[in-house]
C-alpha cells in the first residue's frame, strides 16, 4: 500500500500538474475541433505525451501520495481506449440499420464526459495535495 503521508518533491507536483494540463488540453481541443472529445483524449499529441511523461517519471513517485495520481492519470488514459473501442465494436455493426450511429454518438458523448470528470477530480486533488482513491 502507498503511504500517503510521504511528501513529493515540488518539481515532481509540478510535473502532475503538467501531465493532468496536457490531458486537458487534449479534451478542449476535441471539443473546441474538428474532433470528438475522446478522439482527441486518445488519439491527439497532448495526451500521448502526458500518457509517455507519466510512464517515464512514476517510478520517481513510489511512495509518495503523487503514485497514485500517475496510476491515475495513466489508467484513465487506457480506460477511455478500451471503452472507446467497445464502443466502436458494438456501432460498427449497428450501422447498417443506422442504430449504430446513435450508439457510437451517445458512447462517445458519455465517455468525454467520463474523461473530463477524472481529469478534473484528478487535477482538483492534485491542487490540494491529496491522494487519489485505490478504487474508482
Amino acid at each position: 500500500m502507498t503511504s500517503t503521508t510521504v511528501e513529493a518533491p515540488d518539481s515532481l507536483v509540478r510535473t502532475v500538474h503538467i501531465i493532468y494540463a496536457l490531458h486537458a488540453l487534449g479534451l478542449v481541443l476535441g471539443a473546441f475541433g474538428a474532433a470528438s472529445v475522446v478522439g482527441s483524449f486518445l488519439f491527439g499529441w497532448p495526451s500521448i505525451i502526458a500518457v509517455i511523461i507519466s510512464y517515464v517519471k512514476r517510478g520517481e513517485a513510489r511512495g509518495t501520495w503523487l503514485e497514485s495520481h500517475f496510476r491515475w492519470a495513466i489508467s484513465t488514459f487506457w480506460i477511455a481506449l478500451v471503452w472507446a473501442v467497445l464502443v466502436a465494436l458494438v456501432s460498427i455493426p449497428l450501422a447498417i440499420i443506422l442504430v449504430g450511429i446513435a450508439t457510437w454518438v451517445a458512447g462517445m458523448f458519455l465517455l468525454g464526459l467520463w474523461a473530463i470528470y477524472r481529469i478534473a477530480r484528478g487535477w482538483l486533488r492534485l491542487k490540494d495535495h491529496q491522494p487519489m482513491p485505490t478504487a474508482g
